[in-house]
This record gives C-alpha cells, sequence and structure tokens, in this order.
C-alpha cells in the first residue's frame, strides 16, 4: 500500500484484511491493532480496479491517493449489512444528549432544535439545530471526545451538505472531556469543539459550556 496526500506512508507486502463499506470508505487492516485500521480513505472517495495488475486506486476530492496493491487473494466475500439501527448508547451519554436538546439555547442565543437522532444514509446524527441566523449545525455529542468522533461528525457534514435544503451545515463536536489530538484534527476539518460539564448541565452551580 502506498498513500499520497497530506503526507507519504507506505505498507509492504504482507497478508491483510481490505473492507470496502458501503458508504465508500476503504479500510486496511493487520491482524493487530484492535479496532483501528493501519489506513483508510474516508468518503466520499473512488476507487478503480486495473485488474491486469492487480492494483486499487482509491482516491478523494481533496486529491489524496491510496494504492492498494494486491499480489493474492486468500478470500473474497460481500455481504449486505442492510440499515443500521444505530449505536444504543450509554445512561450518560444518552442523557447529555437528553438535557443539550432540552437546553439548546445553550448553544447560543436564538439556537433551535430541529431533531434529535436526525436519521443520515451512514446513521444518525445525535442533533440536527438551527444557530440564531438559521443555518443548520450537526451536533456529535460524546462521554469522551477522541478522534473517532471527529471522522464520524466529519462524515455527517459531508453527507448533509450534499442536500440543498440543508446546506451549509456546520459540525459542532460536544462532549465532556475532548482529547487534544481530536481537537487539532476537529479544527484542521472546520469542525467546532465544546467541551460540555454535565452536572452543570443538570442544574449544579458553574459553568455550563466552554466553547474552544
Amino acid at each position: 500500500m502506498d498513500y499520497s496526500g497530506r503526507l507519504t506512508a507506505h505498507l509492504p507486502m504482507a497478508p491483510r484484511l481490505l473492507m470496502v463499506k458501503a458508504d465508500g470508505s476503504v479500510l486496511i487492516h493487520a491482524d493487530g491493532g484492535s479496532y483501528k485500521p493501519l489506513n483508510w480513505m474516508s468518503p466520499p472517495c473512488k476507487l478503480t480496479e486495473d485488474v491486469d495488475t492487480g492494483v486499487w486506486s482509491v482516491t478523494n476530492k481533496a486529491g489524496e491517493e491510496l494504492r492498494i496493491t494486491i499480489d493474492q487473494v486468500h478470500s473474497d466475500t460481500a455481504y449486505e449489512l442492510g440499515i443500521d439501527p444505530g449505536l444504543i448508547k450509554d445512561g450518560v451519554e444518552a442523557h447529555l444528549q437528553e438535557l443539550l436538546a432540552e437546553h439548546v439555547h445553550t448553544f447560543g442565543d436564538g439556537w433551535t432544535l430541529v431533531r434529535r437522532e436526525y436519521p443520515t444514509a451512514i446513521g444518525p446524527v445525535d442533533l440536527l439545530c438551527r444557530d440564531a441566523d438559521g443555518r443548520h449545525v450537526a451536533v456529535e455529542i460524546k462521554r469522551r471526545g477522541e478522534i473517532d468522533g471527529v471522522e464520524q461528525l466529519t462524515r455527517y457534514v459531508e453527507l448533509l451538505n450534499r442536500d440543498p435544503l440543508l446546506a451549509p451545515v456546520r459540525g459542532i463536536f460536544a462532549a465532556q472531556l475532548i482529547k487534544p489530538q481530536a481537537k487539532v484534527l476537529a479544527t484542521d476539518r472546520g469542525l467546532e469543539c465544546l467541551t460540555v460539564d454535565y452536572d452543570a448541565l443538570r442544574g449544579m452551580e458553574s459553568d455550563v459550556l466552554r466553547l474552544f
């Protein structure tokens, strides 16, 4: 595998697990490393295959390219997963979403809630709101904000911006604790980060939000 874009990266020839998902994303996994892929390309992207050379070329709208050379196929399986029922969240995260939906004005004066769990083709957005200027805002809520959550919100915002009835849509990543790496990535993606004081939101005396 060879990646070229914001940097360059190379994976030597070895047995790998290649995943091509219905949303267009392409992921390369090894046998270790838990859930995190060695490299990936997020949608929207385009995959082309050269059957003569066994090379997959995956490109995105930013001009980044992931070139995957396949020497031997051990197994080739396709399976339709169907409609995703969505993630069942723990009590704190679900309650945090409920509180923010009820008190959407904590994001800013003049804000209104469009819908909780706004459905999309790749899963529900936690909150879809309108700001004081009437612009749509997608809010992704986590108890602990990490890079995966930023990637998730990025995909939602990109998808929602394809809808002319919603665009332009901006994104807010809200969590009780947001890791520094996640903040850096969110800023790079043009997303806002919002640290939420869960206890304060429940009525305790302290600042409710700190906007970064």
